[in-house]
């Protein structure tokens, strides 16, 4: 096997491995034997600096040096606000708009938890992560590439895509168990203490050093699915599952929902079992 073969064996090795513990949670090997793998392949790299080291190798997640500021970058299609209902006769009044709306044709709706974090687009060339946006004022935003790529549910390469740029929009969240670790080190730090998951998460997403983002363990979920600036699949239930192909992780307690009724029985449920997730959410999303 010649170095190349050996530097492309290690990462896909690893990508499948950072898929199953960070995507799936279903880990087949150990923190040390992931951590050896990475050793390998960075003691690898640089014994043999004559082979470029691609953008999507696993050792490229950390490792730019801190910037003095952030590029705004105009999003390829506004990043819009939700429209809210706050009880279940608001919920049934946009059921009957949309019901006349579409004058008879059949609809079913797309429920997921609502996740209480800072919205990205990421963009990718060839499957390759290419660039990160906050959404900012929905406009424009942020570059955040450097500090996306320490996600380690942000893809640096997408499984197989069917077009050669694509976006892919979502969530980034701080989860509560990393909060309260982070927390804890602030507090024997002497420093103050952050107000709630949220803000830390944006906090986390927008220093200017990635090597503080990679500490912060966040994880980004992907919602949305964009094609030059417009919607990739003829439905947003198709586009979730064509996520999962591409390797993101997506709400697993999504449901599609053939009525309002339904619709609102996923939405009594999560609000009973709203404590019983490992992050914060702020309601449910139709779509």
């Amino acid at each position: 096997m010649t170095v190349q073969e050996r530097l492309e064996q290690l990462r896909a090795e690893i990508r499948r491995h950072e898929y199953l513990y960070y995507v799936l949670d279903q880990p087949e090997i150990s923190d040390a034997e992931f951590d050896g793998l990475m050793r390998q392949l960075r003691e690898l790299e640089q014994a043999h600096p004559e082979i470029p080291v691609p953008p999507d190798s696993p050792t490229m997640r950390v490792g730019g040096a801190p910037r003095e500021g952030f590029v705004k970058v105009r999003h390829s299609a506004p990043m819009l606000s939700l429209d809210n209902a706050l009880n279940e006769a608001e919920l049934r009044d946009f059921d009957r708009r949309v019901r006349e709306l579409l004058g008879g044709e059949p609809y079913s709706y797309v429920a997921e938890l609502k996740l209480d974090g800072l919205s990205m687009a990421v963009h990718y060339e060839n499957g390759v992560l290419h660039q990160a946006v906050t959404r900012g004022d929905g406009i424009e935003g942020e570059d955040v590439t450097e500090n996306a790529r320490t996600i380690r549910t942000v893809p640096l390469r997408t499984n197989s895509a069917p077009w050669p740029r694509f976006e892919v929009r979502g969530e980034v969240i701080m989860t509560k168990a990393a909060f309260e670790r982070l927390n804890r080190e602030r507090e024997q730090q002497g420093l103050p203490l952050y107000a709630n998951p949220r803000n830390s998460a944006a906090g986390s997403l927008r220093v200017l050093d990635p090597a503080i983002t990679a500490a912060r363990q966040l994880e980004f979920h992907a919602y949305f699915l964009l094609v030059n600036g417009r919607y990739a699949m003829p439905s947003h239930w198709q586009a979730l599952e064509k996520l999962v192909e591409l390797g993101f992780r997506v709400d697993p307690q999504r449901r599609l929902c053939r009525n309002v009724d339904e619709l609102l029985a996923f939405c009594r449920e999560w609000e009973e079992k709203r404590d019983t997730l490992p992050f914060e959410i702020d309601g449910v999303v139709a779509k």
